[in-house]
């Protein structure tokens, strides 16, 4: 894509309701060269990463897990990921060191699509879907993930996936 925003982005898609009124999703290998207590004040010693989630109400932190048994009000995304939950418990947990920066990521910001917007651009290929895997937002490598998701769809995604970023490098 050529938009920088989302260009060789890993997008996790959190929301999706083609009937209902969209799709949310957060971009989670963008860092930003922050950690969450530093970008908020009130929030316990932590240092964990924050991301780029997409050029949407950048005014906003959201943050996916790994703990949605210890979190109320967590939503499953996927196996071993869930979104949000209490706020309020999720500094209590931090503080009491229930949670390692390891098992939470943070995002300024989401990606969003209107009503049928996201299958629109997937009809023409704007975007390529892949299995989600906890693996990939909480063990790889930010600089590497894209082309590992591509590399592990196999086929023709190997061969995407072994490009330059920079087209004048093939």
């Amino acid at each position: 894509m050529l938009d920088p925003n989302f260009r060789r982005a890993a997008i996790l898609l959190c929301e999706h309701d083609n009937d209902a009124g969209g799709s949310l999703g957060f971009i989670f290998n963008k860092p930003l060269q922050t950690s969450i207590d530093e970008l908020l004040p009130d929030f316990p010693a932590f240092k964990a990463e924050v991301y780029f989630g997409g050029p949407v109400q950048t005014d906003t932190v959201h943050y996916v897990h790994n703990v949605g048994d210890l979190l109320d009000d967590s939503i499953k995304v996927s196996k071993g990921v869930y979104w949000g939950g209490d706020f309020d418990k999720l500094k209590f947990l931090i503080e009491s060191k229930l949670i390692k920066p390891t098992q939470i990521r943070f995002f300024v910001g989401y990606t969003g699509w209107s009503k049928n917007q996201l299958q629109g651009e997937m009809n023409v290929g704007t975007w390529v879907m892949a299995d989600m895997h906890s693996n990939y937002l909480f063990k790889s490598k930010h600089f590497k993930l894209w082309q590992e998701i591509m590399y592990n769809k196999g086929d023709i995604y190997t061969v995407i996936a072994s490009m330059p970023d920079e087209i004048n490098w093939n």
